[in-house]
């Protein structure tokens, strides 16, 4: 006998991502209207910049493996690797391997990153309750992730999680969701899933919105001309094409 989705699987797989989305996106609506001056990253680099040299480029290139391999195993259809000619144990491989590099590369540089913020004074009072919010969410998130790609993979038999999980997250976005494919998930993929939501729901609220914009006006941008407020434009003739104006 088939029975429907507990009142738990329902609301942790059909209500809870809906909401999260809901949140994610007005929430960068609010933000943007209200809090344009706080859509930054707040830089600390003037305060110090060898550690960040190293943990910044690290932890960057870690999150954009992490984004374009969550990508394709959650977006791209397994049947549609197949017909590629791509294997399912040369997938199993590819995906484990760089995501566990991934992983590693992005824990590894938030580690830098946060040991950074708690030893360089002038950082450290930098950081706002806010920003330790998001360094646990991200932190969690990360290790949980990370954490079940080693045990199923590397220490279990393995588990292929195109067969439920990516099933689970197409279905939300055809608004025909389908709890009963993350109920059989291992509890690490569950607890991955859980707190990546929560980050998301997080994310308009904290420094993270500076990754949803890129600083595309500064390719085609005039230059910025300085006027000197004084009389006298110094003793250097202009070039040409930089004559005063007015």
């Amino acid at each position: 006998m088939h029975h429907g989705p507990t009142t738990w699987q329902t609301l942790l797989w059909v209500v809870l991502p809906y909401l999260v989305l809901l949140v994610f996106v007005l929430g960068h609506v609010w933000r943007y209207r209200y809090d344009k001056f706080g859509w930054t990253t707040r830089s600390s680099q003037l305060y110090e910049n060898r550690l960040l040299r190293i943990g910044s480029p690290v932890f960057h290139f870690g999150v954009l493996l992490v984004l374009l391999g969550h990508i394709g195993g959650l977006i791209v259809p397994k049947n549609w690797t197949e017909a590629a000619g791509i294997t399912e144990h040369t997938y199993h491989v590819t995906a484990v391997a760089l995501g566990t590099a991934a992983g590693v590369c992005t824990l590894g540089g938030l580690a830098v990153l946060v040991y950074r913020r708690r030893t360089v004074g002038p950082v450290f009072s930098a950081t706002t309750r806010n920003d330790k919010a998001m360094y646990l969410s991200l932190t969690t998130t990360i290790v949980l992730g990370l954490s079940a790609t080693v045990v199923a993979n590397l220490v279990g038999e393995g588990y292929d999680y195109r067969s439920t999980i990516s099933p689970w997250f197409r279905s939300l976005f055809v608004l025909h969701p389908d709890p009963a494919l993350m109920s059989g998930a291992p509890v690490l993929f569950q607890l991955h899933a859980v707190s990546a939501l929560l980050l998301f729901a997080f994310w308009p609220f904290t420094r993270l919105v500076h990754m949803l914009t890129a600083p595309l006006g500064y390719l085609w941008r005039p230059y910025i001309v300085y006027r000197s407020r004084e009389p006298g434009l110094g003793a250097r003739a202009p070039r040409r094409g930089w004559e005063r104006v007015g």
